[in-house]
């Protein structure tokens, strides 16, 4: 078993050193789809969360109770539902999007929109209320108060996206489901090491899992040495 294990990392390594156009054509596709997901649903879910954070509403609690139940939301249950929208029979099937890389993009965005959302509320949330209010006595405006706010919350925004794109990088279901992992089109990391397992062949199953862990290890170095500056500046 060792010696199966030290070949496949052998091999792996040889191929990602060949620079393997199948290989690093599946890193792009992931890589696209998990950032156009992880940059929409920041777009939304940042100025979502924010505005449940400051404002006092009614039914806020239940708000908030729905978007932590929506951190839980299967998978499959959202390629199920993406697919009754996106085939031909369904509403938006005239577009041509299932098994598509855009498929992809959709689906996790509904997956992490809540996961953005939630945890840049619990970023805002955060920040003592009277930051607000020395803010606004001091002359700002509801812009710049609003903008001062985030600036205190940045850090934990920005740990909330790396943690969407992270959620959505490792994603399986969607991708099947909405993608169809077809070879050159739409097959992720994922999906192509799901695939290669049940073919049996390890080699670049490993060299993916390789990459994926890798990805996984930059950006939370990324996080850890923003968050260093930040804290050292201070």
């Amino acid at each position: 078993m060792d010696g199966f294990l030290t070949q496949s990392l052998i091999e792996a390594g040889r191929m990602l050193l060949s620079l393997d156009p199948e290989l690093y054509f599946i890193v792009y596709v992931s890589l696209y789809v998990s950032f156009f997901s992880t940059l929409i649903a920041s777009l939304m879910g940042v100025p979502l969360g924010f505005a449940i954070a400051v404002s006092e509403f009614r039914g806020k609690r239940a708000v908030i109770t729905v978007l932590n139940t929506l951190l839980a939301l299967p998978t499959v249950v959202i390629g199920l539902l993406g697919y009754a929208f996106l085939s031909r029979r369904g509403v938006f099937g005239d577009f041509g999007l299932l098994y598509t890389p855009w498929a992809i993009v959709i689906g996790q965005v509904i997956l992490i929109l809540p996961w953005v959302a939630t945890f840049t509320l619990s970023a805002v949330s955060r920040i003592d209320v009277r930051y607000r209010s020395t803010a606004m006595t001091l002359g700002a405006g509801p812009l710049q108060t609003s903008l001062a706010i985030v600036r205190e919350a940045r850090f934990g925004i920005l740990a909330a996206v790396i943690a969407a794109f992270g959620r959505v990088i490792a994603e399986i279901g969607i991708a099947m489901m909405l993608g169809g992992n077809i070879k050159g089109f739409t097959r992720t990391m994922t999906t192509a090491m799901a695939l290669e397992h049940n073919k049996g062949e390890f080699v670049l199953a490993v060299a993916l899992g390789i990459v994926l862990l890798t990805v996984s290890l930059v950006m939370n170095i990324f996080l850890q040495l923003v968050q260093g500056r930040y804290g050292s500046a201070r």
